[in-house]
């Protein structure tokens, strides 16, 4: 994801759905390799797909938290943070990070941050969570999160290998934050929900990443994500189309979402 995210910074015209410059040097070093030989596909119907998601994501989520900080706002959780940059980025003064992966993730972009040498940043705060053994409440507790304070929370990329327990355990912790609190995260439409034309592709990807070991497990549709909200009391739950009409219309460049099966959802105390 990351990968595709620096290809967006590197190959894509300006203006940038998502304007990163920490991404290229976070992974150059390590990963330059990989970053020259997406230029190779950088225009395979696939490659644009999947990158105009990833990029598209990002700042929905981030246009989401921009909300949130205008309304007084100032912790962010980012719940699987993986080789998310935005606390390298963040432009809103006195908003402290919290992110959360598994230590073996963390890890790995701790390393990176060093090796590529990328300064110190003050206001995050990294939660290292094991979920087999550890509770993601009691960690970020211990991490500082202070859950008498409005809180948004981004969960990408995660709920569609979830379970329904897992989600549904996560989201009432999350509902039990103040007024003024929010979540931001995306979902997929089950297969009986895709458009035909649709079919093969989620198979192939589903085929994809059942075979290194993390399968998707969870789908839902508008109605039922809606239900799963129902303690939230505004939620904006928009598809591919409302998604591309904020970010991809007019672009120089062939970036576009050919899918219809993702969409983004924003829920606020």
């Amino acid at each position: 994801m990351a990968i595709r995210r620096a290809a967006h910074q590197l190959y894509d015209a300006e203006p940038r759905v998502l304007d990163d410059p920490i991404v290229v040097p976070l992974l150059r070093k390590t990963y330059g390799a990989a970053l020259d030989e997406a230029a190779g596909t950088i225009n395979e119907k696939f490659s644009l797909g999947m990158r105009a998601w990833l990029v598209a994501r990002s700042r929905y989520a981030e246009d989401k938290l921009a909300e949130a900080a205008g309304r007084g706002v100032q912790q962010y959780v980012l719940l699987g943070a993986g080789l998310d940059t935005f606390a390298h980025r963040n432009p809103h003064a006195g908003l402290k990070v919290f992110e959360v992966d598994h230590p073996a993730t963390q890890g790995w972009k701790r390393w990176l941050m060093v090796e590529s040498g990328l300064p110190v940043v003050g206001e995050v705060q990294y939660v290292p969570v094991d979920f087999e053994r550890q509770s993601l409440a009691g960690e970020l507790e211990a991490g500082g999160l202070d859950v008498t304070k409005p809180t948004m929370f981004a969960w990408l990329g995660v709920v569609l290998y979830l379970t329904h327990p897992a989600f549904r355990g996560t989201l009432d912790w999350i509902g039990g934050f103040p007024e003024g609190s929010g979540v931001v995260m995306d979902y997929a439409l089950p297969r009986h929900a895709l458009p035909e034309d649709e079919l093969e592709s989620r198979d192939q990807l589903a085929a994809r990443v059942q075979s290194i070991g993390e399968p998707f497990q969870l789908f839902f549709t508008p109605e039922e994500m809606d239900a799963e909200l129902a303690a939230f009391r505004e939620i904006e739950n928009v598809d591919a189309k409302e998604i591309s009409a904020r970010y991809l219309t007019g672009r120089a460049d062939r970036l576009s979402l050919a899918g219809r099966g993702g969409r983004m959802v924003c829920a606020w105390r």
